[in-house]
């Protein structure tokens, strides 16, 4: 296992160093839902489905309040990182790929058949993926973030955890608040809220937000700027309460973004050390050495300047002519919770309906070679139309010895994409530079020419090629045409129902212990179909010329022009052919708690939990083959459809834990293990994107080491000896304390050992490993640094005596090592880092103006959120490019760059 060398005792340190800084709201400084800001009152949270102390509950919990989200400058869910130590949200090719992990465990978003190992619940009803909370939420009560698997409870089941959003209620009381705020990159940010009554028995909540920003990268090609911001929000309430036992919620909301987003940079040594020689060109006419990169040539030749390679965190970013980044999102709904008490027992029902479309742009290779694009178009989009409904029938019996729920969940889910994908005007001459110059054909690279092939030595490279050297050329010859063709637009539909039955029960045995048994049974269904639309006849056209060569001397090099001929299944062979398919699964999970109070201030608790998340299809036609064999010749796409699919996701879950709670200081420590089934991994190998179960083997075929070899072949296992493939161990600490009413300090610490066995497989029934992913075994998953921790400060003096007070807060995250690419390539591998917020400010009487100077990432952290393999952008395989340092070879690589240092002042008034 090669990774970067990791020094304990520094992290250690570094996360002392952050502990004693502590982080207020988070966790014990929660307070009750919309109640006052009082530093000492209770912690209340729905997490059981009940409104409970948070020192009474027995699960992991944090719990952020709408303070601490001001104060940290939280505007979607991305910003919870800084406040929650065990939560991760990052996101990459757009903004609708974001992706919640906890503890380590997540679902890569770029493919929107996988559901979230981390869902999105927004006032109680499910979002269909978690980078839809990637929008603005308007004015927030609380957040919970819940850890481990959740479902007996309601609402969609989740394997790793989830995140209930819930909004500010409208109030019997007027009222109204705003914000003006503005900053660097010409950050320009306004929200309103106002509410009050309609009548004695109907209220009201209206709340509005408008944000505009610059990019932070700067295409100088194009003549923009990429990752700017230009989005509004709008939310309307009704809150109808005729009498004491019933209430009616109505909500409705609207989201609109248009953006250009997410560009890339190349990775270059001094952001990582493992990149070594990948960004040095070779000499011309020669082919790599041990020092360089044939890939490199070719770029530089077809017109991407060398800076670009290395320019470490700069954001000037590499983009074709005329190519752009724009895209649309529209997400609105509507939702209606009515709650209604009949003496014994409580009926909650929340019914609703979400459609959420987004469409994205993009020069899809990340460079000023024009190899790959989406263009802009209202016919390219994901979207998803979703109906859902929850009942909730709960009460108590046998005096009180029983706390009973019982429900169901219906979720209609309709997913439809959309995709035009498409070579660029510069593919088909990149791709013959790339065969040209990576081999002993070399000599003749001229990237001028025809084929990259200078004229004069045409029939050299014939002869070169013996007998199928004609046939060899005249396929070079067709690839060179290979330019603005591929898809016309892919249709993909699924459409997904999913209904559950669960219960959740909290038996008191005595006056302080309690044992909370609950249960869910889930059946998920799934149709789908796709149909292609497809102009690439190079494909075609090669496949027939070249097919009768993969058997002789010449396999590899007609193999190799057939495959860049056909990336990803993209031939016009597939040009009005339609697929369908479908799958039907059912899973029984639940939850078993044990705890007990020994003192009133201490609970004490532990828990096993089965979680489960559905399997699905691969919304990617690159699935179903290898590009070399014609469809025709192993039966056509419809024979294939199996491959799309996936298996569920099941974990197995421990915790044993202990919370502390006297007022002033809180602390909780929890103790977890999960283990992973199935678990659904999403890597993007260069060239596709993969969609891969992983499982654990006890007795690997082949021996402890076939599982990472360069063959799709070896490395199965017996179905007897399959077990699971992930786990996920570690300790979670938080802890508050208020020594005064207007001071105080929280901390977060997470160690968490997110790991794969050390001899995996693919599926349930053995196959073996994808060979991509053979740095897998025995690593950290992606995205899962094993150390971080948070924390923060807020002092809130008096200033005088007029009621006037001041603000000063700061957060910080610290973050151990972590790879961020799925396939664990060591050139994906982030340093640790710390991160921090500040804010200072000035407020009047009861906070009816404020004044406030902000600043995010203040020291400016350079840091990476994922790299990437460059699309297509590989150099020849030889050595010394080989593993374990160069997996992929002579692959180059990309990153999605976090954030910049950004800073502003805000105006806040409310009445």
């Amino acid at each position: 296992m090669l990774r970067r060398d990791k020094s304990l005792s520094r992290a250690l340190r570094l996360s002392a160093a952050c502990l004693a800084l502590a982080v207020p709201g988070m966790a014990f400084a929660q307070e009750a839902p919309q109640a006052e800001d009082n530093a000492d009152a209770e912690i209340v949270v729905t997490a059981q489905g009940r409104s409970q102390l948070l020192s009474d509950v027995p699960v992991a919990i944090s719990a952020v309040n709408a303070e601490t989200l001001q104060n940290s400058g939280a505007n979607d869910i991305r910003q919870l990182n800084q406040v929650a130590p065990s939560l991760l949200v990052s996101s990459t090719g757009t903004e609708a790929n974001g992706s919640a992990r906890i503890r380590g465990i997540g679902t890569v978003g770029d493919n929107p058949g996988l559901e979230s190992s981390v869902p999105v619940f927004i006032d109680g009803v499910y979002r269909s993926r978690s980078g839809i909370g990637l929008n603005e939420l308007g004015e927030i009560d609380r957040v919970e973030v819940q850890r481990g698997p959740q479902g007996t409870l309601g609402g969609r089941n989740s394997s790793a955890g989830l995140i209930s959003i819930y909004s500010k209620k409208p109030s019997f009381t007027f009222g109204g608040s705003g914000e003006l705020t503005y900053g660097n990159y010409d950050f320009m940010r306004a929200a309103t809220s106002f509410t009050g009554p309609i009548s004695e028995q109907l209220a009201f909540r209206v709340d509005g937000v408008y944000v505009k920003r610059d990019g932070f990268y700067r295409d100088d090609q194009n003549g923009r700027d990429i990752n700017n911001r230009d989005r509004y929000f709008l939310r309307g309430q009704l809150l109808f309460e005729p009498t004491d036992a019933l209430s009616v919620r109505l909500i409705a909301d609207y989201t609109s973004r248009t953006e250009e987003c997410c560009a890339a940079t190349y990775v270059d040594r001094t952001v990582n050390q493992f990149i070594g020689d990948l960004n040095n060109p070779s000499t011309t006419g020669v082919a790599s050495t041990t020092t360089s990169n044939n890939i490199i040539n070719v770029l530089r030749d077809l017109g991407q300047p060398l800076a670009a390679f290395n320019q470490g965190f700069g954001r000037n970013i590499s983009v074709s002519p005329n190519r752009v980044f724009t895209g649309e999102t529209k997400d609105y709904g509507f939702s209606g919770q009515v709650d209604y008490d009949f003496g014994g027992a409580t009926l909650t029902s929340i019914t609703a309906y979400r459609q959420y479309r987004s469409g994205q742009a993009s020069d899809t290779d990340y460079g000023e070679v024009d190899i790959l694009y989406r263009a802009p178009s209202d016919d390219a989009y994901r979207q998803f139309h979703t109906f859902t409904q929850e009942l909730r029938l709960q009460g108590e019996a046998f005096d009180g010895k029983l706390d009973w729920l019982v429900g169901g969940f219906f979720a209609n889910e309709k997913l439809t994409v959309r995709d035009n994908l498409r070579f660029g005007n510069q593919y088909g001459r990149f791709a013959n530079c790339r065969i040209i110059s990576g081999g002993g054909l070399a000599f003749a690279y001229n990237p001028a020419a025809q084929s990259c092939i200078t004229p004069a030595l045409r029939p050299t490279v014939s002869g070169a090629l013996g007998a199928a050297g004609p046939l060899i050329v005249a396929g070079l010859d067709r690839l060179d045409t290979m330019n603005n063709v591929g898809t016309t637009n892919d249709r993909y539909f699924q459409n997904g129902t999913n209904w559950a039955i669960f219960t959740h029960n909290i038996v008191h045995i005595t006056d302080t212990i309690d044992l909370t048994l609950g249960a869910r049974y889930t059946k998920d269904k799934k149709d789908f179909n796709a149909t292609f639309g497809n102009d690439n006849t190079v494909c075609t056209a090669n496949q027939a010329a070249l097919g009768p060569l993969l058997t002789t001397a010449a396999a590899g090099t007609a193999g190799a022009i057939i495959g860049l001929s056909c990336q990803g299944n993209s031939t016009a062979e597939l040009n009005g052919v339609s697929i369908r398919d479908d799958r039907n699964e059912d899973q029984i999970t639940g939850t078993a708690i044990l705890s007990w109070k020994p003192i009133d201030d201490l609970l004490l608790y532990t828990s096993f939990a089965r979680g489960y998340k559905a399997g699905g299809f691969n919304l990617d036609r690159s699935a179903l083959k290898s590009p070399v064999p014609t469809f025709a010749s192993v039966g056509g796409a419809q024979a294939l459809v199996g491959n799309l699919q996936f298996d569920p996701e099941l974990v197995d879950s421990y915790e044993l834990g202990a919370k502390f709670s006297n007022g002033p200081f809180g602390l909780s420590v929890s103790a977890f293990r999960s283990d992973f089934s199935s678990f659904q991994l999403n890597t993007f190998n260069g060239t596709v994107f993969l969609v891969q179960n992983v499982n654990g083997c006890d007795n690997l075929v082949g021996g402890s080491n076939a599982d990472t070899d360069l063959s799709n072949t070896t490395g199965s296992c017996a179905t007897a000896d399959i077990t699971y493939g992930v786990r996920t161990q570690g300790l979670e600490l938080e802890a508050s304390l208020t020594p005064a009413r207007n001071f105080r300090m929280a901390a977060g610490l997470t160690y968490a050992k997110t790991t794969y066995r050390d001899d995996l497989i693919g599926t349930k029934n053995g196959a073996p490993l994808d060979l991509a992913l053979r740095k897998l075994p025995g690593d950290n998953l992606s995205n899962a640094p094993e150390l971080v921790a948070t924390s923060s400060v807020t002092w809130t003096p008096d200033i005088g005596s007029n009621g006037m007070s001041g603000l000063v807060y700061i957060d910080g995250r610290m973050t151990s090592d972590y790879n961020t690419g799925s396939d664990l390539f060591p050139q994906k591998e982030q340093d640790g880092f710390a991160v921090f917020n500040a804010r200072i400010g000035l407020r009047g009487p009861d906070e009816a103006w404020g004044i406030e100077l902000w600043g995010q990432n203040i020291f400016n952290q350079d840091y990476a959120q994922v790299a990437f393999n460059s699309p297509f952008q590989a150099g020849q395989s030889s050595a010394p490019f080989v593993d374990p340092q160069y997996p992929g070879g002579r692959q180059i690589f990309s990153q999605f760059l976090a954030e910049p240092r950004t800073y502003g002042i805000t105006l806040r008034g409310k009445f």
